[in-house]
This record gives structure tokens, C-alpha cells and sequence, in this order.
């Protein structure tokens, strides 16, 4: 298997511009705003753009993934979940960027949820004290400091009231987030519980999930697929009620976030604004631009994504699939050969015809 040997460190070649997502880029994930100013999550880094759109700037640049921005109450502050050194954690920064400043260490998963209502504390989601691995509900001092549990059993979203009584919050998450008009038993509830004595009252539903909890004055914004699509609903905390404010169509609304006047939010990796007052949604034109440096050409070792192997009639060579690539190599002696260079298919699952 020479030819395997030499096919296993390869320069992996990549066209003019591989990565170029244009005025209008699909991959825009977890959306979150101020008064003036936008912050989501592109390509593992969290990137900022006026309300109004236009050419974001990067904020962060680690090598990890950095993700779940949310702005303090006063719009000054960004927390979020990163991989500085490997783990997620908590950390914050200023909103017009900066050095990151690390707020948790434990070895589990920590992440960012949201904010008090007085900015003095991040709401964040870890299994830092389960016995089960169930995520439950902290707040950290935005200063820095030992977390705080909240008392709860479990949680892994949440939003206070703006007098920071009463909680809106999710009691658990889904191994599988994808996963469409789901009704089993981990779609998941909102529950009201009050902060004092954890006495609490769920948001009507009927089968269907519930996400990203937003408490904005006497009302509870959140994501829903009564109909099978995630859209956005209230439920108004007075009456109990809950309606439509953006019916599920098309594709699913994937994240949300209540700011200044409006509601941010992520729909097939763009995002939109919903107004509060006009009622009406309006897709931001965001332009990001940056050196991107998983896309430029380099050597890969093949080994660890060699799949779908299958042998040729003859015996002779060896046709499998790496890196949504397809090569052939000998059994014995000879070159390898890659079939079909052009960038921008993803190959797979090849099979040798009959006749070799």
C-alpha cells in the first residue's frame, strides 16, 4: 500500500476566493444587540455590525470557537461562551472589543445564558455540581468569582424578570437540536418559577419545543414549532396567555435575543431584527470579510478522514473518500490519483463498476 503512504500528506489546494460570503453570508449564527450595535457568531468568532447593517468587524480571533453572545443591560458588555484554552467557559468583553476576561474554570462545559437585570451578574448553564451531568442554572459576578447556583435542579436557558423576582427559564436541553418536529419526551418546556422559594407555573403548550426564553417588560418572547417550523411567540405573564408574533414558515428561526425596542434573530444563517413597536421584521445586509485561515491551502494528513473504501475488480487499487475528496491508490507499486479536483463538492461514498 505505498500509493496509500503517499496519498496520506497531501497539499490540499483551494480556488481564488473558497470562502467568500459576500454582502448577504449564510453561516451567521446566535445573534444578540444593544441599542446601536449587532454581535453574532461567524466561523467561530463573534463579530459586531451596526443595527443597521453594513460590514461587520471581527471582536474576537482565538483559535477556538467563540459563541452565545449576550449584551450586558446596559449595552457595554458582551458575555459569551469561548474555548480559550480548550474548554468552554464563560468570559466577557467590552462591546467594542478587547481582552477577554475569563469568569469560570470548571472542567465542565460552562456557558453563557444571559444577564441580570442590574448587569452585576452573567447567567450561565454548566454541570459544574451535577451528580446526574444535567446542566443547572449559575450567576457569576461579572467582577469575577465563585459561581452561584440558582435554585433549580436544572436549567440550561434562562431570563430574569426585569425586577429579578421571577424566572423565565428551560429545564433541559435535546441531545439533538436538529432535530425537526420532534414531540418526544425532551422537547422542552418554559417554566415561571419565582427566585425566592422556586414555586413555579409552565407556559402553555401543547407537544411541541420551547426555546430561548426573552423577558421583556410583562411579557416572555420565545422560540416555539406549535405548527412543526420554529417561529416566535409571547406568552403575556398577566394573562396567561400565549399567540403568535412571528408564525413558523419556511425555515426555522435557529436563535433569538430581546435588545433595545426589538428582538434579533438568526433564520436560515441570516439575521433579522424584529421590531417591537412597528411589529415588523427587516433582514440586516451584513458584509464580513476576514483572512480565514482554515480555508487556505495546506498539508493534511488524510489518515484520520479516510472513508468508504472499496477495492477494484482487479484487485490492483484501493478507491476510498477523504476530506470530500475521491483517490484511488495500488495495492502495491504505482501513484496516486485524484479523481475530480474541482473545489467545491464534497465527494463520497465511491464504488468501483464491474468492469473496473
Amino acid at each position: 500500500m505505498g500509493g496509500m503512504l503517499a496519498a496520506s500528506l497531501l497539499l490540499l489546494t483551494a480556488p481564488e476566493d473558497p470562502f467568500d460570503p459576500g454582502p448577504n453570508p449564510l453561516l451567521m449564527r446566535h445573534p444578540t444587540m444593544n441599542a446601536t450595535t449587532v454581535v453574532f457568531s461567524f466561523a467561530g468568532d463573534l463579530w459586531s455590525v451596526p443595527r443597521e447593517g453594513g460590514s461587520a468587524v471581527r471582536l474576537t480571533t482565538s483559535e477556538g470557537i467563540e459563541s452565545d453572545p449576550y449584551f450586558s443591560p446596559d449595552g457595554k458588555t458582551i458575555a459569551f461562551s469561548g474555548q480559550y484554552d480548550g474548554n468552554t467557559d464563560v468570559f466577557t468583553i467590552p462591546a467594542e472589543g478587547g481582552v477577554p476576561k475569563r469568569l469560570t474554570a470548571h472542567p465542565a462545559p460552562d456557558t453563557a445564558v444571559g444577564w441580570t437585570p442590574d448587569g452585576k451578574s452573567v447567567l450561565i448553564s454548566s454541570s459544574m455540581i451535577s451528580n446526574t451531568d444535567y446542566p443547572r442554572l449559575f450567576t457569576v459576578a461579572a467582577t469575577g468569582g465563585v459561581p452561584r447556583a440558582l435554585p433549580f435542579p436544572a436549567g440550561v436557558q434562562g431570563s430574569m424578570s426585569p425586577d429579578g423576582q421571577r424566572i423565565a427559564y428551560v429545564p433541559n436541553g435535546k441531545w439533538q437540536q436538529a432535530w425537526k418536529r420532534y414531540r418526544g419526551g425532551q422537547a422542552a418546556p418554559i417554566w415561571v418559577a419565582q427566585m425566592s422559594d422556586s414555586k413555579w407555573k409552565a407556559v402553555p403548550r401543547g407537544e411541541e419545543d420551547c426555546q430561548d426564553p426573552m423577558w421583556v417588560g410583562d411579557s416572555i418572547y420565545y422560540r416555539s414549532d406549535p405548527n412543526g417550523i420554529m417561529g416566535l411567540r409571547r406568552y403575556d405573564v398577566a394573562s396567561g396567555k400565549s399567540s403568535d408574533v412571528i408564525k413558523g414558515e419556511g425555515f426555522d428561526i435557529k436563535s433569538a435575543s430581546a435588545g433595545p425596542g426589538g428582538i434579533v434573530y438568526e433564520k436560515l444563517g441570516s439575521i433579522w431584527l424584529y421590531d417591537l413597536n412597528a411589529k415588523t421584521s427587516t433582514r440586516l445586509s451584513v458584509e464580513v470579510k476576514g483572512d480565514y485561515p482554515e480555508v487556505r491551502p495546506a498539508f493534511k494528513s488524510l489518515a484520520p478522514y479516510i472513508e468508504g473504501g472499496n477495492v477494484s475488480p482487479s484487485g490492483q487499487r484501493l478507491v476510498f473518500a477523504a476530506r470530500g475528496m475521491i483517490f484511488t491508490v495500488p495495492a502495491s507499486k504505482g501513484d496516486a490519483r485524484v479523481l475530480g479536483e474541482d473545489q467545491g463538492v464534497h465527494r463520497r461514498s465511491p464504488a468501483w463498476s464491474p468492469d473496473g
